[in-house]
């Protein structure tokens, strides 16, 4: 563990049962909803991994005109 993360275990060690109860809360809540931050950094690595697939024939490319139509009619 860093030392940063040390010092923060022992600090939450000195809250109270209730005060560490709400803390483990708000730590689990963060697990569940990424920040804008990290969604971002998510979708850059899936549109790296998705080019290279695409520059390595492993998938093709599909027009946009048919992409939208799809879309549209989706949508209907």
């Amino acid at each position: 563990m860093s030392q940063k993360l040390n010092k923060v275990i022992a600090e939450a060690m000195e809250l109270s049962f209730k005060e560490r109860a709400q803390l483990a809360g708000e730590l689990l809540l963060s697990l569940d909803e990424p920040s804008e931050s990290e969604v971002e950094k998510l979708w850059i690595e899936e549109s790296k991994h998705r080019l290279q697939k695409y520059r390595d024939g492993e998938t093709k490319g599909i027009p946009a005109n048919k992409v939208f139509k799809n879309a549209i009619n989706d949508i209907s």
